[in-house]
């Protein structure tokens, strides 16, 4: 019960503009800190920096989405091109996360398309990729098309998305995405039973039903999950069918189950932490909070430790 009643207040906080705004007046407070790398490019590098030295990959992410005017959409796409050359600068092992919605798709589906390619340009000028973030399914098709225009018609073959094992098409897109760069999570948002499953149990095991796809189609595959079951699963398939290590990686959150990043670099798997950055940080925390009541409490350990 008061896992539930927390869920929905975080849910509510992070669609709350007024707490949004005044969370960024405050700054990193309620331990925020501890999952968010700052507000800045310059600190989210310095926690990169760290991270490659432990043996770990990054994917920076600057927070952000849906923005409402063709102006905020460019200043983030501005942005994005930034935090490429930042890390191309400081020489760190780090990709780059952008959602379609932050530069633009709700505004203008072609602006958002023209942002994209400015970034890509980017990116491969400086050897780097790009991961698109899957969002809610509104956006999900749209996605999946923009990809598609990006790779097929432009020809940029840096660039990937996301797939959500809890959507029920989860198995044919992966099929259909077959050669691409995936990075394959259970999903974090609340979705109708017509498009995804409501069922943990369904998601673990669709969860796993694309990862064995993706893998056994030859393709390269992040398994993004904390789930220690899901891991050693993997870990077994891997096994099983001989699948070389330089085809996947796993893939977690910064600040969470660090013992778990460090356990796998030890045992020579790839490692790629997911480093968010940004003043726009609250919502990211929200639904970080939201997904899992473990979660409130580091929350509260972090706050009370200031």
């Amino acid at each position: 019960m008061m896992a539930s009643i927390s869920k929905n207040v975080f849910l509510y906080a992070s669609r709350n503009g007024l707490l949004n705004h005044a969370a960024k007046k405050w700054g990193l407070k309620f331990g925020a800190s501890q999952v968010v790398a700052g507000v800045n490019i310059e600190s989210a590098v310095k926690i990169v920096r760290e991270l490659n030295q432990q043996g770990i990959a990054c994917t920076l992410d600057h927070l952000g989405e849906f923005v409402s005017s063709k102006e905020e959409a460019a200043q983030a796409a501005e942005y994005n091109v930034k935090t490429l050359e930042a890390m191309a600068e400081a020489g760190v092992d780090s990709q780059l996360s952008v959602k379609l919605t932050q530069i633009g798709l709700d505004v203008d589906r072609a602006f958002c398309v023209e942002n994209m390619r400015r970034i890509l340009e980017a990116a491969k000028w400086h050897g780097n990729f790009v991961q698109i973030d899957m969002e809610d399914y509104a956006h999900y098709q749209l996605t999946l098309d923009i990809l598609k225009e990006l790779r097929d018609v432009y020809g940029y073959n840096n660039v990937g998305t996301v797939i959500q094992a809890y959507l029920h098409r989860a198995g044919q897109d992966v099929k259909s995405l077959k050669g691409i760069p995936l990075r394959l999570v259970k999903g974090a948002y609340k979705e109708s039973a017509k498009v995804a499953y409501q069922d943990k149990r369904d998601v673990d095991d669709n969860f796993l039903v694309i990862i064995k796809e993706h893998l056994l189609s030859g393709s390269y595959t992040a398994i993004a999950t904390h789930d220690h079951h899901i891991i050693a699963r993997v870990k077994e398939l891997v096994k099983e069918h001989s699948i070389p290590f330089d085809q996947f990686e796993f893939q977690l959150l910064y600040g969470f189950r660090t013992d778990v990043q460090l356990s796998l670099v030890r045992e020579g798997c790839n490692v790629r932490v997911y480093v968010p950055f940004g003043d726009d940080w609250f919502g990211y925390f929200m639904r970080r909070l939201a997904e899992r009541p473990q979660n409130v409490s580091f929350a509260l350990k972090g706050f009370m430790s200031k």
